[in-house]
């Protein structure tokens, strides 16, 4: 009976500790599901955490490090994995100062059971209260994405010991108030929603960028702000020496106060040698300035202006200031401004030589070689700049030059191979391809003549007395005959003195001969 009942005091003592444990792991698994949200197929591999076991604890004003670790707990290789904070005007699912234009940070590669730590600058806003705040990332690789969340310690100023009454509203108000933003722009803007400093600003980079300053007005009241909220042009692309419209998006922040009677100037920096000093743009009209009548509360405008760039400009993004001059519905005068960033392009310009060719001919398989250089005459390089000669029947390995700078010459030195013969006329091309600063590839071309004939064997040209005779007219006939000349010309003087002397003899002995017959006669 006695055990009986302690078996029974036992399962009731199980039974009471299982009860009670059930509420708290509960709770526990919403607090997990409200923190970490993952979507996407195998998104569980990858994994970002604070590293360390401590939560960071920041101070406000000073800087420091937000240290993160991605982990690949999977078995393959993982790449292009990007991881954007979600920065926002208000404070309270973003307490750092926002300082730069994007805090997006890229990880080319982690290997199966590896990690990688990513770092974030980071520095807590002058206003934060000493407590908890939750920040929240967006990770992303391939076609997965997952939104991961973590908590940091922030510790404020010692004398607010009251929390902030302040809303996130009145917070993203003062943050336009006090705004000095740096702006990706460019062709194609995704303008934020509601005042600035709204939740999300996104913007996609179009290659230039815009920074608004702070103005100054009048009014010592709220002040109305007008941003530059983007920009693009039109052709998108903006070469040197050629002109193009400028279209500027503009925004008023105020939700209840509308502004007017705005004046515009636009105003580039001089760029330039002694001589050529001149703004990289001026406007095509001759007039810098844009009148704008009215934008409302809240509302979007576009001003635009025609420029030219000037012809000598480098490939680089250049300046332009944007002083802006406006009302309010009370007749307060307000002044700010906002530079945009606009990308210039060069054209690449260059010139390849005459060829230069061992024979314009070249039998089934044999060789023969092509020279010529390539002139960079542009103010842009050339990068990873390659060479084939291609034609009928031809073959050639491809030559490659490299970077050729502005100015600079390059020798291109080829060996081609018949390989058919000629049906054609013989044209060839020398194709030339090289990449911008950007990686776009572009082709160049230049036509030469090469044909391809059949070999001729050697007993051919034996057999054929044509052959001998094309040999024999490449024969060096005229020295030849003008050695045998001088010889005979040689043998006949010799021969000459030779009769001359023995006439000579002959004549003496005859003379001999008649004086020894007188004589005898006279005895």
């Amino acid at each position: 009976m006695r055990q009986i009942k302690k078996l029974a005091v036992v399962a009731m003592c199980a039974t009471l500790a299982l009860t009670g444990t059930m509420p708290f792991q509960a709770k526990a698994a919403d607090v997990a599901a409200s923190d970490i949200k993952i979507e996407g197929k195998n998104a569980e591999v990858l994994s970002l955490k604070l590293k360390g076991e401590k939560t960071p604890s920041f101070k406000y004003g000073v800087s420091k490090n937000l240290e993160l670790t991605l982990n690949n707990s999977g078995e393959e290789e993982i790449q292009n994995i990007t991881i954007t904070p979600r920065v926002t005007a208000g404070i309270k699912n973003w307490p750092f100062e926002i300082e730069k234009v994007s805090y997006e940070k890229k990880v080319d590669s982690i290997k199966g059971k590896e990690s990688a730590d990513v770092v974030f600058s980071v520095v807590p806003r002058q206003n934060v209260e000493t407590k908890y705040y939750k920040l929240i990332f967006d990770v992303s690789y391939g076609d997965k994405t997952f939104e991961q969340s973590m908590f940091v310690k922030m510790e404020g100023k010692t004398e607010d010991k009251t929390p902030d009454k302040n809303t996130d509203k009145d917070t993203d108000k003062n943050a336009g108030n006090n705004q000095n933003q740096n702006i990706s722009g460019g062709n194609d803007v995704v303008y934020p929603s509601g005042d600035i400093g709204a939740e999300a600003v996104s913007y996609t980079d179009g290659g230039g960028s815009v920074t608004n300053s702070e103005g100054t007005g009048t009014n010592s009241g709220y002040t109305p702000r007008v941003i530059v909220t983007g920009f693009t042009t039109e052709p998108a692309e903006v070469k040197a020496g050629s002109n193009f419209k400028l279209i500027v998006h503009l925004k008023n922040t105020s939700k209840s106060t509308a502004v007017e009677n705005m004046l515009f100037d636009f105003s580039a920096p001089s760029e330039g040698d002694e001589n050529t000093t001149a703004p990289a743009f001026l406007p095509s009209s001759g007039s810098s300035a844009v009148y704008l009548e009215k934008i409302k509360a809240s509302g979007t405008k576009d001003i635009s202006i025609d420029l030219n760039a000037k012809a000598d400009l480098l490939q680089k993004p250049y300046s332009i200031e944007l002083s802006m001059k406006y009302e309010d519905g009370a007749g307060g005068q307000y002044e700010s401004a906002a530079n945009i960033s606009v990308p210039v392009k060069q054209d690449a310009r260059f010139e390849i030589s005459e060829f230069e060719m061992s024979s314009e001919t070249v039998e089934v398989g044999s060789e023969t070689n092509i020279m010529c250089n390539l002139y960079n005459l542009g103010r842009v390089k050339l990068y990873n700049v390659k060479a084939k000669f291609e034609g009928e029947g031809l073959k050639s390995k491809e030559l490659f030059l490299g970077n050729v700078e502005s100015g600079a010459t390059a020798a291109i030195d080829g060996m081609v191979t018949g390989e058919q013969v000629t049906t054609g006329d013989g044209k060839a091309k020398l194709i030339l391809t090289y990449e911008d600063e950007a990686g776009t590839v572009s082709t160049s071309e230049k036509e030469l003549t090469l044909l391809v004939t059949e070999p001729v064997p050697e007993d051919v040209v034996a057999d054929d007395p044509s052959m001998m005779e094309e040999e024999t007219k490449g024969f060096p006939i005229i020295p030849v005959v003008i050695g045998v000349v001088i010889v005979a010309a040689i043998v006949i003087v010799v021969i000459i003195k030779k009769r001359k002397k023995k006439k000579a003899l002959k004549e003496e002995e005859e003379f001999l001969e008649d004086e020894l017959d007188r004589l005898t006669e006279d005895e």
